[in-house]
């Protein structure tokens, strides 16, 4: 199987399982409001905060070392290993400060008599359980595998939690749910783990931790982008507010799905190919991860912005504060998007070292940031720290990478996404003006999904048109001939 078809297995995937996610978050928001969709976010976040201290980097160390085909076993053995023993021990830390932990999410008790401390704990275990799953497919470059287990992932877990709140369990089904979800997907995703685990030596805890003393700040990147915004909030603003900050997010997210369909195949081939000593190879997966990078991205920005009231609208009238918010996060996660592919160059060509240096500028500047601009400006100012951060962040990857990797960058390929986005934010807007002037069409729900489809599909006609690259590569990955496309 080739990139072009992994990636879009892993695209597809994500796709329907993102398309999973947002149903159950409609129907949660709905039913439940935004502090009880607050709170939730905030469970889930501080256990993801202590998944990144339980791995500290492992994860990412084991997906490289296996990735390079040698004594994957015996790697595999030191990371499980690594990992219980970091996860035993957080455990501990956790029941102890039980006494902060409750008090930071005060309102959990409103919801569930049992202690939010005894929730964070089992989700640790059961989390760790399933990306370690997910690092060893990535390793053994099984993405297309393990990119199918996503919706296998949400759409156990938003099935069995929409079950238990319509029983009247509320926020303690969705924590129920979200458990039996991990671990339905890591039983599942044993069955595909062809790795057998070895007796492991010293070097092999020292080469994993080689690379993971580096590595880690990568997944601290990725956590401070995705959630240290929701972490402050909870601190300066209510919960109600979380809800809403994180519902605007799951929007943006779902616009980056492409993006991260091309990270996760990209990193293992960029492993592989870069330990054969093959550069111009890596130079060439180098670019066209950015050439694709935005194919989604880029016209969600346009039409995201032109429908950030109405797509809010659907989970709600008290989630529409946060449009703002929303068009502000596209284009962070956008941003962030291309930062990814640039880091998994570095990542890739075993240079961990100087990915550190630039995930600790960023990891820096957006902390601060959140945290001057957050009492200031509420919702907005964390977005607006997003966004900063992540773009001198995405300077410095470009430009260190440059210098190690001789890779062209495909203005050229992105200067046409642009185009064609444009062309679908003009005929859009048009529609949407029509709509709401004669008001021919009431229903918020029709109006959203008619709009999204008609603006995708003048997007992609535009860019078939605009791009040969495009053309090419859509005739490449389809198992049918479509006519004009050569």
């Amino acid at each position: 199987m080739n990139i072009g078809q992994t990636s879009l297995i892993v695209f597809l995937s994500k796709l329907l399982g993102s398309a999973l996610g947002f149903v159950a978050t409609l129907y949660f928001a709905r039913e439940l409001g935004a502090e009880v969709l607050g709170v939730y976010t905030l469970v889930l976040t501080v256990v993801s905060w202590l998944i990144l201290a339980g791995e500290f980097g492992v994860g990412q160390a084991t997906t490289k070392r296996i990735s390079e085909g040698r004594e994957q076993g015996a790697y595999l053995s030191a990371a499980l290993v690594w990992i219980t023993g970091f996860a035993v021990c957080l455990s501990l830390a956790v029941i102890v400060a039980q006494p902060i932990l409750e008090s930071y999410i005060a309102e959990f008790d409103h919801y569930v008599a049992l202690s939010v401390v005894w929730f964070v704990v089992a989700l640790l275990f059961i989390k760790l359980f399933y990306r370690t799953i997910d690092k060893t497919l990535k390793g053994e470059r099984k993405v297309h595998i393990e990119g199918v287990l996503e919706p296998v992932k949400i759409g156990g877990q938003s099935l069995i939690q929409i079950v238990l709140v319509i029983a009247g369990y509320g926020l303690l089904g969705m924590l129920v749910g979200y458990a039996l979800g991990g671990i339905i997907v890591g039983i599942v995703g044993l069955y595909w783990v062809s790795t057998q685990p070895s007796m492991p030596s010293k070097r092999h805890f020292v080469s994993l931790f080689d690379y993971a003393k580096f590595s880690w700040l990568g997944s601290l990147k990725s956590r401070t982008f995705n959630e240290v915004d929701i972490l402050l909030l909870g601190v300066f603003a209510q919960s109600a507010l979380v809800g809403v900050y994180s519902v605007a997010w799951s929007i943006a997210k779902f616009l980056d799905i492409f993006g991260g369909a091309v990270s996760s195949t990209m990193f293992p081939e960029i492993s592989h190919t870069s330990a054969q000593n093959a550069r111009e190879a890596v130079s060439g997966l180098v670019e066209d991860s950015l050439a694709f990078t935005g194919l989604i991205a880029i016209p969600g920005i346009v039409g995201g912005t032109l429908l950030a009231d109405r797509l809010l609208e659907l989970y709600g009238p008290e989630f529409v504060d946060g449009a703002t918010v929303l068009a502000l996060l596209i284009v962070a996660t956008t941003l962030y998007s291309y930062q990814k592919q640039l880091m998994n160059g570095l990542n890739g060509i075993d240079r961990p070292d100087l990915a550190f240096r630039i995930n600790a500028v960023f990891i820096v500047l957006n902390a601060g940031l959140n945290v001057v601009l957050i009492p200031r400006f509420g919702l907005e100012g964390a977005a607006i720290a997003s966004i900063a951060s992540v773009a001198v962040a995405t300077i410095l990857a470009y430009v260190t990478l440059s210098r190690l990797v001789d890779f062209r960058t495909p203005f050229g390929e992105i200067g046409r996404q642009i185009t064609a986005a444009l062309v679908m934010g003009v005929v859009v807007y048009g529609a949407l003006e029509t709509v709401e002037t004669t008001a021919i069409v009431e229903h918020n729900a029709f109006i959203v999904v008619s709009l999204v489809g008609f603006g995708a599909g003048v997007y992609f006609l535009t860019l078939l048109a605009l791009s040969a690259r495009f053309r090419s590569t859509v005739e490449r990955n389809i198992p049918l001939h479509v006519p004009y496309l050569s």
